[in-house]
């Protein structure tokens, strides 16, 4: 799944409190890197089905993450894959995040993944949905991709907060929506000194016709 932008966009929607509170307790509860975080490096491993390349990642915010490898094209997905992590994973707060837009009940309480929260205002078209005080389904509307996310299994940190451990991406065709693309993520996290970093990334794609299965391997993890 590539980065994305988000823009505030004004909007006539009056902001519902109980949507704020369910999305703001979620947000609460999900795991991110200190306020202090001044990022890590490690030695990279990158499997393309079978076919193994060996770098190097540091990493300080979602916008610096410097992988080196040979491969040009690889350093290419690496650095966006890592860059993705990061994003998720980099401290922010509620206000910052979701928090900054106008939220509303989408009702559906009974949905097997949650209750719906509308977003509204952030040229995304975005909704979620929010069961057991986790973000369970993300849905994102745009001209040139529309995307669902649905997270599918998460552990608990020290902290007794959820980090998302496995989630599957469907990538619809903005004009018809119809099936796009199917990425099925896997991840595994280690704990070093106050931050639980990357660990291993693993992503089985539909690609034409064929399945690709690609890989990052984190080790000898270094705070900065």
């Amino acid at each position: 799944m590539e980065a994305y932008t988000r823009e505030e966009e004004s909007t006539d929607v009056k902001d519902d409190p109980k949507a704020r509170e369910l999305l703001q307790a979620a947000f609460a509860k999900t795991a991110r890197w200190q306020a202090d975080f001044k990022g890590f490096q490690a030695d990279l491993l990158v499997n393309v089905n079978g076919n193994e390349t060996k770098g190097t990642v540091t990493v300080k915010t979602p916008r610096e993450v410097t992988v080196v490898i040979d491969d040009p094209e690889l350093q290419t997905w690496a650095q966006s894959q890592i860059g993705m992590i990061a994003g998720h994973r980099g401290p922010r707060s509620f206000d910052e995040s979701d928090g900054k837009y106008t939220l509303t009940l989408g009702g559906e309480e009974k949905h097997p993944l949650g209750q719906r929260v509308n977003i509204h205002g952030d040229g995304m078209g975005s909704w979620y949905r929010v069961k057991d005080n986790r973000i369970s389904q993300i849905n994102r509307n745009m001209p040139q991709a529309v995307f669902t996310i649905n997270v599918e299994d998460s552990a608990v940190t020290q902290d007794q907060h959820h980090l998302t451990t496995r989630y599957t991406v469907y990538y619809f065709n903005p004009k018809d929506r119809s099936l796009k693309n199917v990425d099925s993520f896997w991840d595994t996290h280690i704990r070093v000194g106050n931050s639980d970093l990357p660990a291993t990334r693993r992503i089985i794609s539909s690609n034409e016709g064929e399945i690709l299965t690609r890989s990052l391997t984190f080790e000898n993890h270094a705070m900065l």
